[in-house]
């Protein structure tokens, strides 16, 4: 949803093209062809290390992930809305990585970087579905921490795990929605010409640049959607962490403002790294586009964080943590009688 919106001010028009002596021919790509991944190093010990590197964490990931779903799914006490939000976001974070960096590994490992059109807009589809998803599965986890804090002597009454249930599937009903307009959006486009993406994975600013197809307004709408969504999640998310703040402050008991704070600040945590990527990302001037940055900022968000999920909320977290020790326990006990 919160998509790289790079306005392009320098594309040659068709008038000036017909006027060149040796115009380059132009060939569309759209169907049946494919696209290269040119967004990482070509030189073999890095591409050995870069590999090593990104498998680990991903592994590292993947397994964080699904402890944090084994461990709520397995314990019953852990069975309440706040914990089904945060098996929400893992199953996420379990996503989100899985989308991109398999193809990135096999190309720095086997030099394949070619990725078919549809392959690159499945791609693309998946990975703005999974990040609309978390945009708006964020705001939610912030108003259940705002009942509970601000009105914890209703908050059974507000927020039911049915409740939680279905809203959590509007979430990604929205993200689907929101991702396949997108999608549909670049899906129509004649790509021509080069066929490099100046990046690891298939994302919009990178496939718009490549098109030889007027592009001005499908630019406006991403930007008209993307702004207004995005704005208006982010807008909800702060106030109700005002009013959090708010509250915990006329906490006159510093064991009930100790306890208030380590109840929300994993999510506070993960919403400060979530949104800092997404504004280093998005909130920018065109002129101040750079792939390379680009490029890193992306891996931050779609390889790192969902690795620093599960340790941030395991790390602050009591329930959590102790949940996790009787997963890794059972483990234990299972392989040690095998």
């Amino acid at each position: 949803m919160l998509v790289k919106l790079q306005l392009l001010s320098s594309r040659q028009s068709p008038a000036i093209i017909a006027t060149m002596k040796d115009p380059i021919p132009r060939v569309n790509l759209s169907t049946g062809s494919e696209f290269v991944l040119v967004g990482l190093s070509d030189a073999p010990e890095v591409r050995f290390l870069l590999f090593l590197l990104f498998l680990i964490i991903y592994l590292a990931s993947m397994a964080g992930n699904i402890t944090i779903l084994v461990a709520i799914s397995t314990d019953t006490r852990l069975h309440n809305p706040m914990y089904f939000l945060l098996a929400n976001l893992s199953l996420l974070d379990i996503l989100c990585p899985t989308i991109t960096v398999p193809k990135m590994l096999e190309a720095l490992l086997l030099e394949n970087k070619v990725i078919s059109f549809p392959g690159c807009m499945f791609q693309l589809f998946c990975l703005l579905d999974v990040v609309g998803t978390e945009i708006f599965l964020l705001v939610l986890m912030a108003y259940d921490r705002y009942v509970a804090i601000c009105h914890p002597l209703q908050y059974m009454n507000i927020v039911s795990l049915k409740l939680c249930a279905h809203l959590a599937i509007g979430t990604w009903v929205a993200g689907f929605l929101n991702s396949l307009l997108h999608t549909t959006l670049i899906f129509t486009l004649s790509f021509c010409d080069s066929h490099e993406i100046d990046q690891y994975y298939c994302d919009i600013p990178p496939l718009l640049a490549l098109s030889c197809s007027p592009t001005y307004s499908r630019e406006l709408v991403i930007l008209t959607i993307a702004g207004v969504l995005g704005s208006v999640a982010f807008v909800a998310t702060l106030i109700s962490y005002i009013y959090i703040l708010l509250a915990i402050l006329q906490m006159k008991s510093p064991e009930s403002r100790h306890k208030a704070f380590s109840r929300c600040g994993s999510h506070l945590t993960v919403v400060c790294l979530f949104y800092g990527t997404t504004i280093c990302t998005y909130v920018r001037p065109s002129s101040a586009y750079s792939p390379t940055r680009d490029r890193i900022v992306s891996m931050l968000y779609g390889i790192l964080t969902p690795l620093l999920n599960p340790l941030i909320y395991s790390l602050r977290n009591k329930e959590v943590k102790c949940a996790l020790s009787r997963v890794i326990s059972w483990v234990r006990t299972a392989l040690m009688k095998q």
